[in-house]
C-alpha cells in the first residue's frame, strides 16, 4: 500500500521502505546477496514459515528485486536471482552491518564485512562519487529534484526553516 500523502509517496525513503522495509524482506535480500537463490536455502537460513517466505519472495519479485527462474521442470522448482535493482541494495545491507556492529553489539561483532580475496575486515563508508568526501548529516542536505511536486517543495521549505534549529540542537 502506497502512502496517501503525495510528498511521502514521492520520497525515495518512503518508496524504499514500502518495497523492502519489512524485516523478512531485508534478511532475504541479505542472504541473496551472499548467494542464496532457492526457496529451501532461504527457509533453512532464516527459519521463516513457508507461507511468509512465499509472500515475501513474490513481493520482492513483483517489485523487480528478484527474477524468478525455473531450475527444475519436474516437479517445478524456481530459484530467485537478484536483478540489478536487487544487487543495488547491497550498500544498504553493508551500512546496516556496520551500524549494528558499531551500536548494537556491546559484546563485539559476531560478523564483519571483509574483502573476498584476503578476508581483511573492511569498514564501509558512504562517499560522494565525484569528490570522494564522506556523506554525513553535517555535509549534505536534501533539495527538491526536478520532478518534485508542490507538496514536496513545501515540505522541504518547511524543513529549511527548521534546519538552523536542528543543526544547533545537534551540536549542543
Amino acid at each position: 500500500m502506497q502512502p496517501k500523502l503525495v510528498p511521502l509517496a514521492e520520497c525515495p525513503c518512503a518508496r524504499t521502505v514500502e518495497t523492502v522495509g519489512e524485516w523478512w524482506s531485508i534478511l532475504i535480500l541479505r542472504d541473496a546477496l551472499q548467494g542464496f537463490t532457492r526457496f529451501d536455502e532461504f527457509q533453512r537460513s532464516l527459519g521463516i514459515a513457508p507461507n511468509m517466505l512465499a509472500r515475501r519472495l513474490k513481493h520482492l519479485t513483483e517489485s523487480g528485486l528478484f527474477e524468478r527462474r525455473l531450475y527444475q521442470p519436474r516437479p517445478q522448482r524456481y530459484e530467485y536471482v537478484l536483478t540489478g535493482k536487487g544487487r543495488d541494495f547491497f550498500p544498504v545491507i553493508a551500512a546496516m552491518v556496520a551500524f549494528g556492529n558499531r551500536h548494537l553489539a556491546p559484546e563485539g561483532a559476531a560478523l564483519v564485512l571483509a574483502e573476498r580475496e584476503t578476508a581483511r575486515p573492511i569498514e564501509p563508508v558512504m562517499v560522494d562519487a565525484a569528490s570522494l568526501r564522506p556523506i554525513t548529516p553535517e555535509t549534505v542536505t536534501v533539495v527538491a529534484g526536478p520532478r518534485a511536486s508542490p507538496g514536496m517543495r513545501q515540505r522541504l521549505a518547511t524543513i529549511a526553516t527548521m534546519r538552523p534549529v536542528a543543526l544547533s540542537h545537534r551540536a549542543g
